[in-house]
């Protein structure tokens, strides 16, 4: 049954989600007139209620119990109240806060995350470029004992991957020092594999006194180049913030989010369609399309450096979650984290 929403339809429909959301029992009409100012009779929000439950925005779980949303009936919620919520003054701080004093050279992107995480007992999600594509900001190599050595590499979207190095260079302290300060004034702004190019065609067609410097820059590079190239890397962060809710009681329950987890190809999937739209991305239920969990939820955001898209980052819980809160919140810190990558004065972004 396809149903137009008029006023009453709407606000009765919005008051079964937003008490769901807050209780996470089915919901009557009883507890509708109770809690809610909307100046019908118990019979008349019972009708309107199975006008929902046709149009398939409500269903009834048993025939005794009241209603729960649908995923259609989530959405509808979404797209008309979500945009109206705001983040809160304790949110907005603790964003900035947090972002602000991050050590140089710390992963921002992963640090948001977390902290995502942490204000909304959810677990988030994080997709990025592998350093094989990414923008360098920074390329360091550290001796470490047994002779082996150390990549840092720095991405201009704020990760930091590290990879251990095997090359016949005697590497002492000493000399990497002089490859990294020979490579500091090359390597920002190139992929990796673009300062190895940039190295050979260097090693071939300049002489001089920096020849051996170069020879040592070149074969330590191109030993990290020949380390472990990894694909697009999803992160996911706090599962265990997530187990904490009393939804997840049941243990066959978190089986089917963890199996969820495992599936990184399909969250990397909704994260490159969040990299592609503008602003903050929801999927409802069947929309995320995890296999084997129906009842969860995604609200993503793509971040930015110098105004393009690098990547995307999201939390993910059951349908039950405070959109109007936590859309707004991922909106946010997008606009934080973006912020932060460009060197400016944190949620100071146009429309934040």
């Amino acid at each position: 049954m396809t149903l137009t929403l008029d006023e009453r339809h709407r606000r009765i429909l919005f008051a079964v989600v937003t008490e769901y959301i807050a209780s996470g029992k089915a919901v009557s009409s009883r507890r509708i007139a109770k809690r809610y100012a909307i100046k019908l009779s118990p019979a008349t929000i019972r009708n309107v209620l199975v006008d929902l439950e046709d149009a398939e925005l409500l269903h009834q779980p048993h025939t005794s119990a009241g209603r729960v949303p649908t995923d259609a009936g989530f959405r509808c919620f979404v797209d008309a109240m979500a945009t109206a919520g705001e983040i809160s003054d304790a949110h907005r701080t603790a964003l900035i806060r947090r972002l602000q004093d991050l050590e140089p050279g710390a992963d921002a992107v992963r640090e948001t995350g977390q902290l995502l995480s942490r204000l909304t007992g959810t677990a988030t999600i994080i997709a990025r470029r592998s350093v094989e594509e990414a923008t360098l900001d920074q390329l360091r190599f550290m001796r470490l004992s047994g002779g082996r050595t150390l990549a840092v590499l720095v991405t201009r979207s704020g990760g930091v991957e590290n990879r251990v190095v095997v090359t016949e260079i005697d590497a002492d302290d000493r000399t990497l020092e002089r490859v990294n300060n020979y490579l500091a004034e090359l390597v920002g702004g190139r992929t990796l594999r673009s300062v190895r190019d940039v190295l050979a065609v260097r090693l071939a067609t300049e002489q001089g006194q920096y020849q051996v410097l170069r020879q040592q820059a070149q074969q330590m590079v191109e030993a990290t180049v020949e380390g472990q190239i990894e694909p697009a890397r999803v992160v996911i962060e706090g599962q265990g913030a997530l187990f904490d809710r009393p939804e997840f009681s049941d243990a066959e329950k978190i089986r089917r989010y963890l199996s969820a987890f495992e599936e990184k190809k399909k969250l990397l999937e909704l994260l490159e369609q969040t990299l592609l739209a503008d602003g903050v991305q929801v999927f409802i239920g069947s929309e995320a399309a995890l296999d084997g969990v129906g009842d969860i939820s995604v609200i993503s955001s793509p971040y930015r450096r110098d105004g393009a898209s690098i990547g995307s980052f999201g939390i993910v819980g059951p349908t039950r979650m405070d959109y109007k809160k936590y859309v707004p919140l991922v909106g946010f810190a997008a606009d934080v984290l973006s912020d932060i990558l460009d060197g400016r004065l944190p949620g100071t972004s146009k429309g934040s």
